[in-house]
């Protein structure tokens, strides 16, 4: 009966860590930035598409080539402006932070 009791109590307390847990993950600050680049082809928004979506905290990435601009969503904890930046110069694709829209 003990046995039954202590299994039962165990299984509770890892159940609230797994939801812990969850729960963490899921509100995790997201930041959104719009970077300005030289893309001017689809064959370049390509090479973005396939190397951003890759890097660490990168939840969504839509290039738009007529604009010129890359909008990255991304979590704060795991990735940055400057990693992003990075990411872009790896690819061969000049890059840079859009100013803030007032």
């Amino acid at each position: 009966m003990k046995k039954i009791i202590m299994l039962c109590l165990l299984a509770v307390m890892g159940f609230g860590v797994a939801d812990a847990v969850a729960q963490k993950k899921t509100n995790a600050p997201l930041k959104t930035t719009v970077f300005l680049t030289d893309v001017d082809c689809e064959t370049c928004a390509k090479k973005i598409d396939n190397s951003l979506p890759f890097q660490k905290g990168v939840k969504e990435v839509k290039v738009d080539v007529p604009s010129r601009t890359v909008t990255v969503t991304y979590d704060a904890t795991k990735s940055s402006d400057e990693a992003l930046l990075k990411a872009f110069k790896k690819v061969k694709v000049k890059a840079e932070v859009a100013p803030a829209k007032k």
